[in-house]
């Protein structure tokens, strides 16, 4: 029987020159069409990668973690397939092998590294028999789309049991960390540092009990939502002991992080150009899938060190006054538009927590959707702890499609009603907010959920203020 592959893969090819050309991103498309045309492409064309894939799956931090990993990977030397614009369903999956595939044999990489989405591991996992897997964190997201975090936690659980891929987990996940029990080898990254303590649980954590035995556990550490040392006083079930883990950590505001590294190889200082100890632990998950895949520690570091943000995520553009439209009397100056996506109680906490290191009075422009990949259920805003931020926000502009809910939730919160602006149409949100400037040089930061996040990042590339919307 003839081989048809090869001209299955010109025909998807096709349609994504196609999909270019009428201004799209092609991040998905040619993968939907080649699956249809091929439906075993994916593992067809994972088959040739030499040194097989590895997968990143999480609710919070998967693209910044599979950057950090990409960074890390492309130091050693390994060429690399990555859906680096962050279609992380089975689409973009088999775009990013399309993109990289020879037409009858072979493949212009080593390695495939690719973030997945939550409801997508366990299908791309059986497909792909990855080497290694790593899992960050489960919070609660989506619940429209996801369910309850125990429906993830136990699929993910029964396809981890199918495979023999290398775990790799995050220790201070309680879920996390429960469902890699029965993987004597998995490998475990967490944080050691004590002071970085909560005083006690957000109100709106999530994993609380022990899926051994159902008991509620007790926290002798509590960093980042449910996130920390924990111990089940009724069956002894407790976090286990990272073999990649980080102390001193120093947060330093918007701008970058540092910690010192602890590896079985031996520790290192990192410095990140990334706030927040969010990142942290996003830099924790590829150094330990890094030490997983045998990387050397020296390679690690510069890896972590010279990853920059993923769009979206901490990213900065500099905004032109008036978006380039010469007004009489405006500033000349540019203006630093900070981006940080916020899309569920714990990272919203997490990016107010941030900002909330840095001095003085701040300048929003928030912009809540409620589309299908946002969760059509908002009611998440009212577990973000906005109350961090109320008494320092000099003017906060709020839009997108739920804009006047998010007003509210910021009254409540504590903000002063004369201080908030709605302005549903994004364009004119930002227009209005970045023209609307304090003395000096302080930012405009921008608070997204995700498709508001692609809506603002077209709307700069649109205005000539960023390069691409694909990148």
């Amino acid at each position: 029987m003839p081989d048809t592959l090869p001209v299955k893969l010109a025909l998807a090819r096709g349609v994504g020159a196609l999909a270019r050309l009428r201004g799209g991103g092609a991040t998905s498309i040619p993968g939907k069409v080649l699956m249809r045309l091929a439906p075993g492409a994916i593992g067809t064309l994972g088959a040739r990668l030499s040194r097989g894939s590895v997968l990143i799956s999480a609710t919070n931090g998967k693209t910044t973690t599979a950057a950090m990993a990409a960074s890390i990977f492309e130091r050693a030397g390994l060429p690399l397939v990555h859906n680096q614009a962050g279609a992380n369903m089975a689409g973009g999956i088999a775009t990013s092998l399309l993109a990289a595939a020879h037409m009858r044999a072979g493949i212009d990489a080593q390695l495939g590294l690719f973030e997945v989405d939550e409801m997508w591991l366990a299908s791309l996992a059986r497909e792909l028999e990855p080497r290694a897997i790593l899992l960050g964190n489960l919070f609660r997201d989506q619940l429209d789309r996801y369910g309850e975090l125990d429906a993830i936690a136990e699929r993910w659980a029964t396809v981890l049991r199918e495979g023999s891929s290398q775990l790799v987990l995050n220790a201070d996940d309680p879920l996390i960390a429960d469902i890699g029990r029965e993987h004597a080898d998995a490998v475990y990254f967490g944080l050691d540092d004590a002071s970085l303590s909560l005083s006690g649980m957000a109100h709106a954590v999530d994993a609380k009990h022990c899926r051994r035995c159902g008991a509620p556990y007790v926290f002798d550490a509590v960093y980042l939502g449910h996130l920390g040392h924990y111990h089940c006083p009724s069956c002894g079930q407790q976090r286990p002991t990272p073999s990649v883990s980080a102390t001193e950590v120093r947060l330093e505001g918007v701008r970058s992080g540092r910690f010192t590294l602890h590896t079985p190889a031996g520790e290192a200082d990192v410095l990140l150009a990334l706030p927040g100890l969010y990142n942290v632990y996003n830099a924790l998950a590829a150094a330990a899938l890094a030490t997983a895949l045998e990387i050397p520690l020296q390679i690690i570091v510069e890896g972590l060190a010279s990853t920059r943000a993923a769009f979206g995520r901490a990213e900065t553009v500099l905004l032109a006054p008036n978006g380039g439209q010469p007004v009489e009397g405006t500033p000349a100056s540019p203006r630093q538009l900070r981006i940080m996506l916020v899309k569920n109680p714990a990272g919203a906490n997490e990016v107010l927590r941030t900002l909330a290191l840095e001095p003085g009075q701040h300048d929003l422009l928030s912009v809540l959707n409620d589309n299908i990949a946002d969760g059509r259920d908002v009611s998440w805003i009212w577990d973000a702890d906005f109350e961090l931020l109320a008494g320092r926000i000099r003017q906060v502009t709020c839009s997108g499609t739920r804009a006047p809910e998010l007003a509210v939730r910021l009254k409540y919160a504590g903000v002063d009603p004369a201080r908030i602006r709605v302005q549903p149409d994004l364009a004119r949100a930002l227009r209005e907010a970045a023209a609307d400037r304090p003395d000096g040089d302080a930012p405009l930061y921008a608070l997204p959920t995700y498709t508001a996040m692609l809506s603002l990042r077209d709307l700069l590339v649109a205005r000539g203020e960023a390069s691409s919307a694909w990148a």
